[in-house]
């Protein structure tokens, strides 16, 4: 059964940067894209970024744009997703699905796989 696990989040101050690191395990994710979510408290969760399987497309929310950069390594069955220049709104739990196929329509279709998520926080 495949099962994602994130890891690298942290406490880190504005303006400073954070890499975190999707692995995958159980399956290949040879064939999926993967894609990166988070989740402020009391607020919905917001779609980050997207690669496809062959990192063909990718795409990111607008409101990471020009500061996050997402990246896979099909060998290591893993995903990263660089982050600068963060902001406090940065703050959430962040976590990585994936699923068959590339990243059309990636921010509303349905993800199958998710992962427990990791813990970013920024401060002033």
């Amino acid at each position: 059964q495949l099962q994602l696990v994130e890891s690298g989040g942290g406490l880190v101050q504005s303006g400073g940067s954070l890499r975190l690191s999707c692995v995958a395990s159980g399956s290949s994710v040879d064939y999926n894209a993967i894609a990166w979510f988070r989740q402020a408290p009391g607020k919905e969760r917001e779609a980050v970024s997207c690669i496809s399987p062959g990192e063909t497309q990718i795409e990111y929310g607008d409101s990471v744009k020009g500061r996050v950069t997402t990246s896979r390594d099909n060998a290591k069955n893993t995903a990263w997703l660089q982050m600068n220049d963060l902001q406090v709104e940065d703050t959430g739990i962040y976590y990585c699905a994936t699923r068959f196929g590339a990243c059309r329509n990636w921010a509303e279709v349905e993800w199958k796989t998710w992962g427990q998520g990791t813990q970013v926080t920024v401060s002033s």
